[in-house]
C-alpha cells in the first residue's frame, strides 16, 4: 500500500500507521485530512478509516485549514494536546508563535508582527511556509477559530464574550467565521455539538460558578509529571499570592490592569489539566491561557525530549526514570526576577522567606481572592523601584539590584516579551548591576520559558554532571552541546538527580 501524501515534515508510512492503530501518542503531532470529505481530524478520531488515497497529512491545523479543509466536528481538534510552537524549529518561528498566541494579530498587522521580531513581511510568511506549511495569519485564524470552539464547547459564555475572548474583532466576524467553516451559526452549533463532545471529553456541564469565572480542559501529552511541579512550586509559593496544596495550584494576577486568580488541577483519568479561571476582563482570556499553558508546559512533547537525552550517557537514565519532566514556568517575568535576586547565594527556604515579606510590604491587598485563600498581589516595578528593601533583611546589593530591575522596566530598557532571542534578553539583563549570566539564563528559563537556557556556572550542576568531580563552567558548556535545543530540560533532571 502506498502512503499518503504528507507534509515535507513528515514521514507518510509513521503517520499512515499511527493512524490505523488511532494511536494517541500521536494525538497533536499531526492532523489527517480527508479529501472526500473536505474534513481534517487527529490520529485519535474514531470516525470510520478512509481510503488512503483521499487521506493528506499536515503537522498543523492551520496548514490543514489554510490548504481548505475544516476541522471535525466528532474529535474537536481544538482539543489536541500541544500548539503550532512545538512544531516551530527556529527561535524567530518560535517567537513569532508566542505573539500569535498572544493575540498580536487580532488587532494588529502581519508587518506589524514582523517588525517586533526583527525581520521583513515576506521573509516571515516564507519561514512560516517552510515550517509550518501555513502563514501566520492562517495560523492566527485558525487559534481564533478553535479556541472559539473550545469555549463553545466547554463554557457557558455568551456569544458576544466568546467572540471578544477569541479575538474576533465583531460579533458579525465571529458568526460568518463559523458559517463559512461549519457551515452552521455558532449558537446552533453549541446546540448541536455542546453536550455530545461533553460527554466524550468528561468535562463537566458548562456552568459560570461567579462573575467572572469559567473552566476549561488544558491537554497535555503523556506522561506528564504533575506531581514533581507540583512539589516544586510548593517549595517557593509567596504565602497570600500562591498557594500549593492537595487540589493543585492557584495564584493571583493583574491582567489588562484587572486583578484576577487562577486555579490548575489534574483531572483524573484524562491527559488533561483543569484551569478554572475568575477574572473581570473575557478579552484578556485567550492570552491568559496562552501564559498558564506555558507556565504548566502542557505543549512539551516527551518524545522529543526523549529522543536527545536517550543518546546520553548521563541523561539517559534519568529520562527514563521521569519520562514526564516539565519545565516549570512563571506567570509573570518581573516577579520570577525579583525573587530570583532573592534567591542568589542562598536557600530556596530563604529566598521564600525574603519574597514574602517583599509581597507583604510592597503588594497590594487582594480582597476578592480571599475565597480561594489568596489575599495579595504582587508588587508592581513602580511599587519596588524607589522601596527600602533592606527593612526587610534583604542585602543592600540585593536591594540596590531589585530596584535597578523595577527602574530598567520602567524604562524600557528591560522587557520580558516572550518573542525575543534568548541571546538579546542575557544581553539586556547582564548589562544591569548585579545579574550575571546564571541569574540571567534561570530567569530566562522559567519566565520566558527558553528550552534551551543553561545556566552551565550552577555549582550543583557541575557536580552532578561530573559524576564524582566538579566540572568547570567551559566543561558544562561543552557537555551541554549534545542536549540542544532542551538544554532548560537537561538542567531540571540534573537538579532532580541531585
Amino acid at each position: 500500500m502506498s502512503a499518503s501524501p504528507a507534509s515535507p515534515g513528515l514521514d507518510p508510512r509513521v503517520c499512515e500507521r499511527a493512524r490505523l492503530a488511532r494511536d494517541a501518542r500521536f494525538d497533536g503531532l499531526f492532523f489527517i485530512a480527508v479529501t472526500s470529505t473536505g474534513i481534517y481530524c487527529r490520529p485519535v478520531c474514531p470516525a470510520p478509516s478512509p481510503k488512503p488515497r483521499n487521506v493528506r497529512y499536515y503537522e498543523s491545523a492551520a496548514a490543514a485549514s489554510a490548504a481548505g479543509f475544516r476541522p471535525c466536528l466528532r474529535c474537536r481538534p481544538e482539543a489536541a494536546p500541544g500548539s503550532a510552537l512545538h512544531r516551530a524549529k527556529s527561535e524567530l518561528v518560535a517567537g513569532a508563535l508566542r505573539l500569535i498566541e498572544q493575540g498580536a494579530l487580532d488587532e494588529g498587522s502581519l508587518p506589524e508582527l514582523a517588525a517586533r521580531v526583527g525581520v521583513g513581511e515576506r521573509h516571515l510568511r516564507r519561514v512560516f511556509a517552510d515550517e509550518l506549511g501555513a502563514s501566520p495569519l492562517d495560523v492566527a485564524a485558525t487559534r481564533r477559530l478553535l479556541f472559539a470552539k473550545k469555549l463553545l464547547g466547554e463554557t457557558a459564555l455568551p456569544m458576544t464574550t466568546i467572540a471578544q475572548a477569541s479575538g474576533y474583532a465583531s460579533l458579525r466576524r465571529f458568526n460568518a467565521a463559523f458559517v463559512s467553516t461549519y457551515g452552521k451559526p455558532p449558537r446552533e452549533l453549541r446546540r448541536v455539538q455542546a453536550a455530545p463532545s461533553r460527554r466524550r471529553s468528561g468535562v463537566a456541564d458548562p456552568v459560570v460558578p461567579v462573575a467572572g469565572s469559567i473552566e476549561l480542559r488544558l491537554p497535555y501529552r503523556a506522561p506528564y509529571d504533575f506531581a514533581h511541579l507540583l512539589e516544586f512550586y510548593s517549595r517557593r509559593t509567596i504565602p497570600g499570592v500562591e498557594i500549593v496544596d492537595a487540589d493543585g495550584y492557584r495564584r493571583s494576577f493583574v491582567a489588562d490592569g484587572e486583578p484576577g486568580w487562577f486555579a490548575v488541577a489534574p483531572i483524573r483519568g484524562e491527559a488533561a489539566l483543569a484551569l478554572r479561571v475568575h477574572h473581570a476582563r473575557s478579552a484578556a482570556l485567550g492570552a491568559l491561557v496562552a501564559r498558564v499553558r506555558r507556565m504548566f508546559d502542557v505543549d512539551a512533547d516527551p518524545r522529543d525530549l526523549s529522543e536527545v537525552f536517550r543518546r546520553s550517557e548521563l541523561l539517559g537514565p534519568l529520562i527514563r526514570r521521569w519520562p514526564g519532566q516539565r519545565l516549570p514556568g512563571a506567570w509573570d517575568g518581573f516577579e520570577l526576577a525579583v525573587r530570583a535576586v532573592l534567591g542568589q547565594q542562598v536557600s530556596v527556604a530563604a529566598a521564600r522567606t525574603l519574597a514574602a515579606r517583599v509581597a507583604v510590604t510592597y503588594g497590594t491587598p487582594y480582597a476578592d481572592g480571599a475565597e480561594a485563600g489568596l489575599t495579595a498581589l504582587f508588587p508592581t516595578p513602580q511599587a519596588l523601584a524607589e522601596a527600602p528593601l533592606e527593612e526587610q533583611g534583604i542585602t543592600r546589593a540585593r536591594a540596590a539590584t531589585i530596584r535597578g530591575l523595577a527602574q530598567a522596566v520602567l524604562d524600557g530598557r528591560l522587557a520580558f516579551r516572550s518573542e525575543q532571542s534568548l541571546e538579546a534578553f542575557e544581553r539586556d539583563l547582564v548589562a544591569l548591576p548585579g545579574i550575571g549570566p546564571w541569574t540571567a539564563h534561570y530567569i530566562a528559563m522559567r519566565a520566558l520559558a527558553q528550552p534551551d537556557a543553561f545556566p552551565a556556572a550552577d555549582l550543583i550542576l557541575r557536580r552532578t554532571a561530573g559524576q564524582g568531580r566538579t566540572l568547570s563552567t567551559r566543561e558544562l558548556e561543552t557537555l551541554s552541546q549534545a542536549w540542544r535545543p532542551w538544554r532548560a530540560y537537561a538542567v531540571m533532571l540534573l537538579w532532580r538527580a541531585s
